[in-house]
């Protein structure tokens, strides 16, 4: 499942992320770096200050800000739906969590390759005969919730009963593959589970990235019943919720005596709730541990900061332009608006001074650098004259103002912006006149970086300059953002839908990644829901001495390859 992504500043640590070493810099800005393309070595492109536990303080503590916390702590539901919550829940319950490079019964590497996750499941093996698929699951037998459920085959039902369907009355982001399973049963015992299928289902992993507890059972409980509770008896990883402080807009977390993989280092993790602005200061002051300056102004004022490294490389983000289409209804309007952007312009505002290249990317699925990667964005003549006549041939004329309207109602609506950073409202403000310049009442809906899981959630915008975090297969992806019965803005058709649904049968990865960038190619050009202006850099500063932390492409989105061994280097 991809999470929702504010464009930049220091909006969390949770923004999905990175891709080259560490970065020097001064007045003048960060060193050079550029986005990559296919044929990269990726393995270049960790910046985590890499020790093991051994070489570490036992105990400890770390503290990260978040852009918002809470109030759905729901990861598996719309309003829920950010990378926020998810690097906010990761160390407590990873057992759940369906992005950040670990989830349920599976871990992934910094290249993005799958594997078992033993802390859960010690085994998944797939057999397909007569075109249908039977998958077995052997579950670590010490595997359990805080409450002393057992983490077992009724995890797994509950999990395929929720998620197989947007009709069940549960508000899912995506059924996924989940449509296809037949059946969910103990095999020769509750710890072994086998899962049937209607039709083979790849790759495997797309099943059980992230398992809900048997408890949450009902569509009330799994749309209501996370509004400021996480439910930490429902959760399971190394480490359990101390204290959810809604005043002070803190999360403590200690480790999880009732964990039984491997203990953390650290004695507590903090996350507090912070405006890119009050980041900085707190940043300055020692009173947070790391965070992203993605921006010239927000480099340019850490820079220099005692006590801290900079570590650098690629977001594992795509978008810029994430529409509404319920509420910008007429999809002239909204190829008008892709037609009216200047990427490259935008990208100059966004990368300024930070002395970043990358290619013009044009899939919200997959990264340039992937060998699967094709460029789907689907306006080839752009800028105002040919946005101008994308509404002139619709059927649209200048009204006295110069906006174009159509049987009296005008191209007008809002951008909305989150957060303090100035960057940010620079690109907003630039895509406002471009957009302005090809004939569109345009203005701008500005919000705090607190508010982004709820009016992205809940839907209450226009225009949103964010997008999603990028995984190394887009097999989910493409069900995500462009099944009709799926995607939030409705938007497909039956012959699209069916096409998705056949690709996930194809087991060759780089046939079937074909098959989805193609669906993203037509839907693009049918519907113009969502469009890349930029993937971009992450800069992270970062307190000298923390290790295992940092740019970490697949292996994290929230920066932590492995939540146990993150902590302090010994002095």
């Amino acid at each position: 499942m991809r999470k929702l992504n504010r464009i930049g500043g220091a909006a969390a640590i949770a923004a999905a992320l990175a891709l080259t070493a560490c970065g020097g810099g001064g007045a003048s800005g960060p060193e050079t770096a550029k986005g990559q393309e296919s044929g990269s070595d990726l393995s270049k492109l960790i910046s985590i200050n890499e020790k093991p536990a051994s070489d570490l303080q036992q105990g400890g503590k770390v503290t990260l800000p978040l852009g918002n916390i809470g109030p759905d702590f729901n990861g598996f539901s719309n309003n829920g739906n950010s990378a926020d919550n998810s690097a906010l829940q990761i160390p407590m319950n990873p057992v759940a969590m369906n992005s950040g490079g670990i989830g349920g019964c599976w871990k992934v590497d910094f290249k993005g390759k799958v594997t078992p996750n033993p802390d859960f499941c010690d085994s998944v093996d797939s057999e397909v005969k007569d075109g249908k698929q039977t998958i077995t699951i052997k579950v670590n037998p010490k595997a359990t919730y805080n409450d002393g459920t057992p983490i077992d085959v009724k995890a797994f039902k509950n999990t395929w009963n929720i998620l197989k369907s947007p009709d069940a009355g549960y508000d899912i982001v995506s059924s996924g593959a989940y449509e296809f399973v037949d059946s969910v049963e103990a095999g020769s015992n509750d710890k072994e589970v086998i899962v049937k299928t209607s039709r083979p289902v790849f790759p495997v992993d797309s099943l059980f990235f992230g398992l809900i507890h048997p408890a949450v059972n009902t569509p009330e409980i799994f749309n209501e019943g996370f509004n400021g509770n996480m439910h930490p008896e429902w959760m399971a990883g190394p480490f359990k919720l101390d204290q959810y402080d809604t005043a002070a807009k803190t999360v403590t977390m200690v480790p999880n005596d009732k964990w039984w993989g491997q203990k953390p280092v650290l004695a507590n993790v903090t996350f507090r709730q912070l405006e890119t602005s009050a980041q900085i200061a707190a940043f300055k002051n020692g009173e947070i541990d790391a965070m992203s300056a993605n921006t010239i102004s927000l480099y340019k004022q850490l820079d220099g900061t005692k006590d801290s490294d900079i570590r650098r490389g690629q977001r594992l983000f795509a978008g810029g332009l994430n529409l509404n289409a319920q509420r910008i209804t007429d999809v002239n309007v909204r190829k008008a608006i892709f037609a009216a952007v200047d990427r490259e312009a935008l990208r100059k505002v966004r990368f300024n001074g930070l002395n970043w290249e990358e290619p013009s990317s044009g899939s919200m699925m997959l990264l340039p650098f992937s060998e699967y990667y094709q460029d789907n964005y689907p306006v080839k003549e752009t800028g105002a004259d040919a946005a101008k006549k994308v509404l002139t041939d619709a059927g649209y004329t200048a009204n006295a103002n110069g906006i174009m309207e159509k049987d009296g109602k005008p191209a007008a609506f809002k951008i909305s912006n989150f957060g303090d950073d100035p960057t940010t409202l620079a690109v907003a403000q630039t895509l406002q006149k471009q957009l302005q310049a090809g004939g569109m009442d345009v203005g701008i809906d500005q919000r705090a970086s607190a508010d982004f899981g709820k009016v992205l959630g809940s839907r209450e915008f226009d225009l949103s300059i964010s997008g999603y975090t990028v995984g190394p297969d887009a097999t989910d992806a493409v069900k995500q953002y462009y099944d009709s019965k799926v995607n939030e803005n409705k938007l497909g058709d039956a012959d699209l839908d069916k096409k998705i649904a056949d690709l996930a049968s194809i087991e060759d990865n780089a046939a079937r990644n074909k098959a989805a960038m193609d669906v993203e190619k037509e839907h693009m050009a049918k519907y113009y829901s969502m469009g890349v202006v930029f993937n971009g850099p992450q800069i992270s500063f970062v307190r000298t001495g923390l290790a295992n932390y940092g740019p970490s492409l697949f292996q994290s989105t929230s920066q932590v390859p492995d939540w146990t061994t993150i902590g302090w280097v010994k002095k």
